[in-house]
């Protein structure tokens, strides 16, 4: 098939049920955003998100490749991160245009094999005004078994909240099949690896549900939010090391020595599975 790369342009609301969802979701005790609100950062992850016709859906539950992403091949897609710079505050139920192409197509080999990957840059303007742009990295790679993980073979429900204060710049993280679920709805993710355990474990290899990357990112956003007071935030720089399974613990802490500021999002075997890089106004370049 052939395909070239294009920048798409929408005029979209700054959605309010979404953030209302993740405000409900996370339970952390903040009050609930409305209209008029500054958006914080990252929410426009589902602020903005995008619902495709269910006839545009792959057999993986992507949007089918070939129109605006190119058509790669390879069955397994991540999310493995990006940068994000903010000029000015999104608000709840305000008006943005975007702008997003597909700005590289790699292909590499690694120690899984072969891999593609695909940088996306979106550009987000509040009336003529710019106010975010964003690099998303996504990698497509081969199925295949991943290593062994302690991962409940049935996880269980969540008992109370999901997102817990263990101490300073420290939180607790649980998942439940549930929790994915809502945030899945709430983003309008339709990635089978997340709610499907059949689809996860028999077609992709995995050891259980996945927890989604950008779901762990947040996460990591909303311990800053906590932690700073909502200082302004300037940039941030976001990776995905490892898959998070559901079930699993998982603590969100501040990474000692790291210059500049970075939180951790840490598995059951100690080893981070995402990481966020702060720059705050003020605190010069990331």
């Amino acid at each position: 098939m052939s395909w070239t790369p294009h920048t798409v342009t929408s005029t979209e609301t700054v959605d309010p049920h979404p953030v209302a969802a993740l405000s409900a979701l996370f339970d952390d005790g903040t009050p609930a955003l409305g209209p008029g609100d500054a958006l914080p950062p990252l929410w426009h992850w589902l602020a903005l998100a995008r619902w495709p016709r269910s006839a545009a859906l792959g057999a993986d539950g992507h949007p089918k490749r070939g129109s605006f992403l190119p058509p790669v091949e390879l069955p397994r897609r991540m999310f493995a991160g990006g940068e994000i710079v903010f000029h000015a505050p999104l608000t709840v139920g305000g008006t943005v245009r975007r702008e997003a192409c597909v700005e590289s197509v790699t292909e590499k080999t690694g120690r899984s094999g072969r891999l593609v990957v695909v940088v996306v840059a979106t550009r987000l303007y509040d009336d003529d005004r710019l106010a975010i742009e964003e690099r998303q990295d996504l990698i497509y790679r081969e199925a295949g078994a991943v290593a062994a993980a302690d991962v409940p073979p049935e996880p269980a429900a969540l008992a109370g909240a999901p997102f817990t204060r263990a101490g300073e710049w420290s939180w607790n993280l649980a998942t439940d099949p549930a929790l994915l679920m809502r945030f899945s709805a709430a983003t309008s993710n339709p990635h089978r690896i997340h709610y499907d355990w059949p689809y996860a474990t028999r077609v992709e290899g995995y050891p259980g549900l996945v927890v989604h990357g950008p779901l762990m990112t947040l996460a990591l956003a909303e311990v800053l939010r906590l932690e700073s007071h909502g200082a302004p935030v300037r940039s941030l720089r976001h990776r995905n090391r490892k898959p998070l399974f559901c079930g699993q613990a998982a603590r969100l802490r501040r990474i000692e020595d790291a210059a500049p500021l970075t939180l951790g999002l840490f598995g059951p075997d100690l080893e981070p599975c995402s990481t966020l890089t702060i720059e705050q106004e003020g605190t010069g370049h990331a």
